[in-house]
């Protein structure tokens, strides 16, 4: 062969008669045998996209990528914590089990000390001047509430009409 470059055709060749001339080409240099049929011609490239060509795909990828999404939310809800984690079932005491089948979970039993509370010593009583200004206060605090419906209205009304009755008294009770 020499190194020519290559020949460009004044009349250029239809694309049907190129993909021939190899075959041509081909079975000239090979005999054939008789009565042995032809090879098949080579599968065509699909024009499909690649979303398309696998698409029997995309429902397998989903169902795995919700699994995995899953599995990861499940893992970080996990509680950690060491009283969660050994959880004791209780055993209805009317069906009876093997003690084979309980497991007896013991720790160590620490004694602490028991400490006696003293009894709260009573307070001082709250004098009356005290008691009347705490009473208008609740009173005026009472005026700055606005009522939603007419049984809030009715029941604030009643709180005010006893608030002033603790003011108008005379002596008021020690609280």
């Amino acid at each position: 062969m020499s190194s020519d470059p290559p020949k460009l055709f004044t009349n250029k060749p239809k694309k049907a008669l190129l993909r021939n001339l190899p075959q041509q080409s081909l079975t000239m240099e090979t005999p054939s045998l008789p009565n042995t049929p032809p090879p098949p011609p080579p599968p065509k490239p699909s024009t499909d996209s690649f979303a398309r060509r696998y698409r029997f795909l995309w429902p397998l990828l989903l169902t795995v990528n919700i699994g995995v999404g899953a599995y990861w939310f499940m893992r970080t809800k996990r509680d950690t914590s060491v009283e969660k984690a050994v959880k004791v079932e209780e055993i209805p005491t009317h069906t009876p089990t093997p003690a084979s089948a309980t497991v007896a979970v013991t720790e160590p039993i620490t004694l602490k000390p028991v400490i006696v509370e003293t009894p709260p010593k009573p307070l001082e009583p709250v004098p009356e001047n005290q008691q009347r200004e705490l009473f208008k206060w609740l009173l005026e605090e009472k005026r700055k509430i606005k009522p939603k419906n007419a049984e809030e209205k009715k029941q604030l009304d009643e709180e005010k009409a006893i608030l002033k009755q603790f003011i108008r008294m005379k002596s008021i009770q020690n609280i």
